[in-house]
């Protein structure tokens, strides 16, 4: 395996910004932006120098980096705590109840209320791989990095992770759903709506989106078809996060309804199942298919390797990952099942 995973660094920039402009739209993430991109790359790196304090608004950028050819291919994003820079909103569906007795009929109608539910929660986010990448597997180790990352410093992190999949989207970068409901208020389109928030923040959310519930029946059928539907493209990465433990909870994005996704930080499967150890040999190909992390903070790698267990705290693994890792004899290891 010729990649890893490692801090994202600010000479990434020129990689990341093109990659952005590959993503399609409604992706807040990883904006087309090179302003906001490096003002990303700035907070992470001052994240990932950080040992003490405060780390609420914590961001950690990681990449995807072809170590033969030094081209990043890939990113996703963790953040410690969301709804601390600014509120975080989604809206969660309910069932609001009525019964008529004159008619003998009991009536249930789907609404949608504006929360910050999820403030203070931990959140996986902005994962983007190239399009000529997405094979071998690629996706899941940058993906289930993102969990070794969290063990390694689950101190860091709340208790409660989220992951928010992009919605549906047309062909012209539209959203049914902003179009139908916030599109009414803020006088923009979805594009201007999802460039702005990544630029911006989502105050202006707060400042102009109506506080009261919507009833689902009151927007057009186009709409109601796609709330807490991912984009196609998301299918995977939601079976992924089910895999992990992920649920969805009736909780979709302001924006474009898509799902978010939620579980218990210390249940999800890659961090509940994650063991260390110090490698005592490097072997071929022995052990058993894995994820294997390093270091800490800014000097974590993450790549699949051959990990075999020699005792409760001694590990065996392959040569070629031990390269990409860049560890030796004693080095002390994160790894769990692949």
């Amino acid at each position: 395996m010729s990649f890893v995973v490692r801090a994202a660094r600010r000479d990434d920039l020129d990689q990341l910004y093109e990659m952005a402009k590959l993503t399609g739209g409604g992706f807040t993430n990883l904006p087309p932006d090179r302003a906001a991109l490096s003002e990303k790359l700035a907070r992470s790196q001052e994240a990932f120098e950080k040992t003490e304090g405060e780390s609420a608004n914590d961001l950690f950028l990681l990449a995807l980096e072809n170590i033969h050819t030094g081209h990043v291919r890939g990113t996703a994003q963790i953040f410690a705590a969301v709804g601390k820079r600014w509120p975080f909103y989604s809206y969660r569906i309910s069932t609001y109840s009525q019964h008529s007795k004159e008619l003998d009929r009991t009536f249930n109608s789907k609404i949608l209320s504006l929360t910050t539910d999820y403030e203070g929660a931990s959140e996986v986010g902005g994962l983007f791989l190239h399009p000529n990448e997405r094979a071998g597997g690629l996706g899941k180790l940058l993906a289930r990095s993102r969990y070794l990352f969290i063990a390694e410093h689950r101190k860091r992190f709340g208790d409660k992770l989220i992951a928010e999949l992009r919605g549906v989207i047309d062909e012209a970068g539209g959203s049914a759903f902003w179009d139908a409901l916030a599109g009414k208020f803020f006088g923009m389109s979805f594009q201007e709506a999802d460039e702005f928030n990544a630029s911006n923040g989502n105050q202006f959310i707060a400042d102009l989106m109506p506080k009261h519930p919507i009833y689902l029946n009151m927007l057009p059928e186009a709409a109601r078809s796609v709330i807490g539907k991912p984009h196609p493209s998301g299918r995977a990465a939601m079976r992924m996060l089910e895999k992990e433990g992920f649920r969805y909870n009736g909780y979709v994005d302001i924006f474009d309804g898509g799902p978010t996704m939620e579980a218990n930080i210390d249940d999800v499967k890659a961090i509940a199942d994650s063991r260390t150890g110090s490698i005592a040999n490097i072997e071929g190909e022995t052990g058993t298919p894995s994820l294997a992390s390093t270091g800490s903070l800014q000097d974590f790698r993450c790549c699949y390797a051959n990990v075999g267990t020699i005792s409760d705290n001694e590990v065996e693994v392959d040569a070629q990952a031990a390269d990409v890792l860049q560890a030796t004899a004693g080095t002390s290891i994160r790894y769990v099942e692949r």
